[in-house]
């Protein structure tokens, strides 16, 4: 569905208009679309229903306590990358035993609180990480079920900081050494082998990866079947990409599943998926007010209250997001929409034709319902913005604006220095 559109002229939020939402809750603001997460989170499960998949939804995207709600109630689990994020999934409600925890680093801590809480299954990315879970898994007394994460060598075509199942990237390991550590595991005690894990990369626009991938690990998968009785689930990852631009094509649910159904169905295995972006990416906006137009003697700039500190990806990838204006502009003006913060890189658009504003004026930057509050932070010592979700007609709070006090809470000054 289209969570945000215009009706006489002002943009809404399914039925509840953004202007409205500014007024109430002031800017820069968070602003999701519950129906719009929902409707992406069935429409995947229902293109791969022959396959039964069990969605664990990448907390990472998007950590909103409402998001993870709403999709705890749809029956989805959860895939988390620190104690953090599973204390969060569990405290929205997610059950551990639907949560699936990813990540190179592991702390001992954090492997303690995982097999404390009986999470499904550790994805494993080292021989020296098998080691520490089998080590405190024994001294707790627990069983570790363990997924080991195979790098497929497959481009996806995407970003070099988002790729992440090439064989120079961080993540995993090739499937020869998969192998001899499965073998590992199997000896190691306190751990039982629950399955696969891969995830080649992220805001993926082609199938053709994924059935790359999927083909590469598929006989690798069966004969792992045969080999360890306990062996039952495959977890491809996430990666789903969606449209940030008007001339892209977002990758479907229905060409994802005509790719990469006749390739697992075969295998008997419980498929696990981990999107994010897909579900939660354009149901998300990020609403800001004008507080200058300044006309430089090469460009015109249009500065606002959000910042890179609200959403980094422009910074950090050159990521493309829309920006439209809240109340339709007939005219158009061309130039950069940038925030406060004493960067060059902060900006949101470089170079763009844009809606010709005013100070005073709103704009939405789209497709901000991904990786934006999730890694934003208090850079120029700014507070975090506020969120909000909209459901129907009904909008309610979903975290409050941070409070300037709170920026120094838990500094101290040593007074006998």
């Amino acid at each position: 569905m289209e969570a945000f559109t215009y009706k006489r002229g002002q943009l809404f939020a399914e039925g509840v208009s953004v202007a409205e939402l500014a007024k109430k809750f002031g800017t820069p603001l968070f602003v999701y679309s519950r129906s719009h997460i929902q409707e992406q989170y069935r429409s995947l499960i229902g293109a791969l229903k022959e396959l039964d998949p069990l969605i664990c939804y990448s907390v990472k995207v998007n950590t909103s306590a409402a998001i993870i709600n709403t999709l705890a109630k749809e029956g989805s689990g959860a895939d988390v990358v620190s104690g953090g994020e599973l204390y969060r999934a569990m405290k929205a409600g997610i059950s551990a035993g639907r949560i699936a925890f990813a990540g190179v680093g592991k702390t001992t801590a954090e492997i303690e609180f995982a097999l404390k809480s009986n999470i499904l299954f550790f994805t494993v990315e080292s021989e020296q990480e098998l080691e520490r879970i089998s080590a405190v898994a024994k001294r707790l007394k627990k069983t570790a079920r363990v997924a080991l994460r195979v790098n497929p060598d497959v481009d996806p075509k995407t970003h070099k900081y988002i790729s992440t199942g090439k064989k120079e990237n961080k993540f995993g390991m090739d499937l020869n050494r998969a192998l001899h550590n499965y073998a590992l595991a199997a000896r190691l005690p306190n751990i039982e082998i629950a399955g696969l894990h891969m995830h080649i990369g992220s805001q993926i626009l082609d199938a053709t990866p994924f059935a790359e991938a999927a083909m590469k690990v598929a006989s690798v998968a069966t004969e792992l079947k045969k080999l360890y009785p306990t062996f039952r689930y495959l977890d491809i990852g996430g990666g789903i990409g969606i449209r940030y631009k008007p001339e892209q094509s977002p990758l479907l649910p229905a060409t994802f599943a005509k790719a990469v159904v006749p390739i697992l169905k075969p295998l008997g295995l419980k498929l696990v998926m981990e999107p994010g972006r897909n579900i939660v990416g354009n149901g998300g906006i990020l609403v800001v007010e004008v507080q200058y137009v300044k006309q430089g003697p090469s460009k015109k700039f249009i500065i606002v209250d959000g910042a890179m500190n609200d959403l980094i990806r422009p910074a950090l990838y050159e990521a493309h997001h829309e920006v439209i204006a809240v109340k339709q502009a007939k005219k158009k003006t061309r130039g950069d929409v940038v925030g406060p913060i004493c960067e060059s890189a902060d900006f949101f658009a470089l170079d763009r034709e844009l809606p010709d504003v005013k100070q005073g004026d709103l704009l939405a930057v789209m497709s901000c319902g991904a990786y934006a509050m999730s890694m934003s932070s208090n850079y120029n010592s700014r507070p975090r913005a506020a969120e909000v979700m909209v459901s129907g007609k009904r909008a309610a709070l979903v975290r409050r604006r941070e409070r300037i006090e709170e920026l120094v809470c838990g500094e101290t000054i040593p007074m006998a220095w």
